[in-house]
């Protein structure tokens, strides 16, 4: 071996050294990152923003704070806008119940019973009387539950630091952008340089067509998934068809998670199989749109993860960052990803792997 292959092996061993100590690092201190990486990915998306107002001779301060005041005023009015929705379908769901209750002692029930041959002989006269008593006062829900959430111990006090703390971070990663790009660069070392750069373009790719793609795929399933409920008359569709758009980050669970709860919505409203096929026509349609158009249209096959991989990165990130972490699983694993392609295609050229 001679001392060129020797010297290239050696560096191979730093890059893995230098990826284990990032990872025992991020380990060490996920309990203090997550609101770093939050605005670090929420950074990321705003700064060709903030660089076009930049670009118009607006100071970068200014172009920044613009940029979060109209984030601050999107996340308000989506506030604004979806709670009150979101309390009034809860308290039509609670005024619902009582029936429900009925519906299910007298046919679901016996329909169990005269299929499966069970015997099921459930007391629900004391919860449809609760209900009964009880479902007027569900209007102020989110009053009752916020006060009981801010006294909750020390894990609610941290989750709110990390809240707070977000913005703050974006504004001095957004104003500085640039800066710290440059430093960043001036620190890598010259030999890794060219390789750093095609890693970083490559990165850069794939990460704003899969964050952006995904945003915009969120967006199109959740107007598609409540508008096709609401034109099939199902009462709870603003609910089910946000809550099945918004998880189709997850490969099959908005769709599984939204066709069990517009199924039993269906069966408790419709009391028929008409009504119920055709909201299974929807999900159908939908998820027909949603991996055979929409997906490859706008986030494309080249990111490749795959289902057990993205499940995987939820759970992982997740138990390392709660629920912040969820968030940022996805984009991470497709940095990760990209990453890895490079390491595995070096490995295939090293002379470890060739000897």
């Amino acid at each position: 071996m001679n001392s060129e292959q020797q010297s290239n092996d050696l560096h191979y061993f730093w890059w893995l050294a230098l990826v284990c100590v990032m990872g025992a690092l991020v380990y060490l201190l996920s309990p203090i990152l997550t609101p770093f990486l939050l605005a670090a990915v929420i950074a990321y998306i705003c700064n060709p923003m903030v660089a076009q107002l930049s670009a118009k001779k607006i100071p970068r301060t200014i172009g920044t704070a613009l940029v979060m005041l109209l984030l601050l005023g999107a996340f308000g009015a989506l506030i604004l806008i979806m709670v009150p929705l979101f309390e009034k379908e809860a308290s039509r769901l609670i005024a619902k119940m009582p029936v429900y209750l009925d519906i299910l002692r007298n046919t679901v029930i016996p329909w169990l019973e005269t299929r499966f041959n069970l015997n099921l002989q459930p007391d629900v006269t004391v919860l449809k009387q609760a209900f009964i008593d009880h479902w007027q006062s569900a209007g102020g829900i989110a009053a009752k539950v916020l006060p009981s959430l801010t006294s909750g111990g020390m894990v609610i006090v941290e989750f709110f630091v990390n809240l707070l703390l977000v913005p703050v971070v974006l504004f001095y990663l957004l104003r500085d952008w640039d800066l710290f790009v440059k430093n960043i660069d001036e620190m890598i070392p010259r030999y890794w340089h060219d390789k750093v750069n095609e890693l970083a373009h490559d990165t850069d790719r794939i990460l704003a067509e899969f964050l952006r793609g995904q945003l915009a795929v969120i967006l199109i399933m959740s107007i598609f998934y409540i508008t096709g409920l609401w034109f099939v008359g199902l009462e709870f569709a603003l609910p089910i068809g946000l809550l099945a758009g918004i998880l189709v980050f997850v490969p099959y669970l908005g769709m599984i998670v939204g066709l069990i709860l517009a199924t039993f919505a269906a069966v408790m409203q419709f009391q028929d199989w008409n009504g119920v096929i055709i909201v299974w026509v929807v999900f159908g349609a939908g998820q027909l749109l949603e991996g055979m158009v929409i997906t490859p249209w706008l986030v494309g096959d080249r990111i490749g993860l795959h289902p057990v991989i993205v499940i995987f990165a939820l759970l992982a990130f997740g138990q390392l960052f709660g629920f912040f972490g969820i968030l940022l699983a996805l984009p991470v694993s497709a940095v990760l990803l990209v990453w890895l392609r490079h390491i595995h295609q070096q490995y295939l050229e090293s002379n470890l792997y060739k000897s």
